[in-house]
């Protein structure tokens, strides 16, 4: 199996996680564990468990002129984007994540036009414009009435949030990718990720009282910190190494198909019309900001 494979495989597992994690989250906050709490706990584990595996890779030191960046892409993908995702879940519901977070791969488009000059086709543009009426559509119109989500239209705007900083983070870490071995730039990016969340973080995370926790709680716990953090950042972190940034974005296409089943199924969430139309409208606008143009056969290579 080459290493193109293997980063396809990786970014799916990376996405599949992701959409089991919408309700396993939510299922431990605010009850056990409040969302910003639940990040120290994230950065923390994974900091603990890159660093303990970093044996494993090369020994690299990190050039003076690219500390700028590896704070920056801390800041974005490990500070602003988890706060964002786990306060918008805390307020909002699973099915709100699991859709309003595929809307990275617009977001990357958007963004690349802006910070790298990219072109944007027609067929983005339109792809643009129906993603976000998808989203706005969400946000304005899913209004619902739930004791487990109280303040939905804020949460599902902090999906949005997410879903900027997350893209900013893809496009920076790109270069950081080609030049150090994925274990270096994961134990470096969140043990900075410790000191940017420790002011909102850490007093919630103090708060938790562990001896309390049911199975259920820790379970929830242990499976966001190995599977959402540890094994996502890792997955995605090796798939750049061989993708772009825009194909990785790509594969969050698969979030919507897992996180709403699973939230089904499990009886966590509910779909509606203006979920299922919003979906469709945001997944379709997906597809035609990722989808590779045509070659133009009057241009002779």
């Amino acid at each position: 199996m080459n290493k193109r494979t293997l980063a396809l495989l990786a970014a799916v597992g990376a996405t599949t996680i992701y959409g089991l994690n919408h309700t396993i989250a939510k299922g431990v906050m605010p009850v056990y564990v409040k969302p910003f709490g639940f990040i120290m706990i994230r950065v923390l584990g994974a900091t603990a468990l890159f660093w303990a595996i970093s044996f494993l890779g090369p020994k690299e030191r990190v050039e003076k002129k690219d500390w700028g960046r590896f704070i920056l892409c801390s800041c974005f993908g490990m500070a602003i984007n988890m706060l964002a995702f786990f306060k918008g879940l805390d307020l909002s519901t699973p099915i709100n994540s699991a859709v309003l977070v595929t809307t990275t791969p617009i977001i990357v488009v958007v963004l690349s036009a802006f910070l790298i000059a990219e072109r944007i086709r027609l067929t983005k543009g339109i792809g643009i414009i129906i993603g976000l009426a998808g989203a706005l559509g969400l946000i304005f119109y899913g209004q619902e009435m739930r004791q487990d989500a109280p303040n939905i239209p804020l949460g599902n705007i902090l999906f949005l949030v997410n879903s900027l900083f997350f893209g900013l983070y893809l496009i920076l870490a790109k270069k950081l990718v080609e030049k150090y071995h994925p274990f270096t730039l994961m134990k470096w990016l969140f043990l900075i990720g410790i000191f940017l969340n420790a002011p909102l973080a850490l007093p919630e995370f103090l708060e938790i009282s562990w001896s309390t926790l049911p199975g259920e709680a820790l379970w929830g716990i242990a499976f966001v910190v190995l599977g959402t953090t540890f094994c996502t950042y890792l997955f995605n972190a090796f798939a750049l190494t061989q993708l772009k940034a825009s194909t990785v974005s790509a594969f969050v296409y698969v979030q919507p198909l897992v996180g709403i089943v699973f939230a089904v199924l499990s009886g966590k969430d509910q779909l509606s019309p203006v979920k299922i139309a919003s979906a469709l409208l945001v997944c379709l606008g997906v597809y035609l900001v990722s989808r590779k143009p045509k070659p133009d056969p009057s241009v002779v290579s």
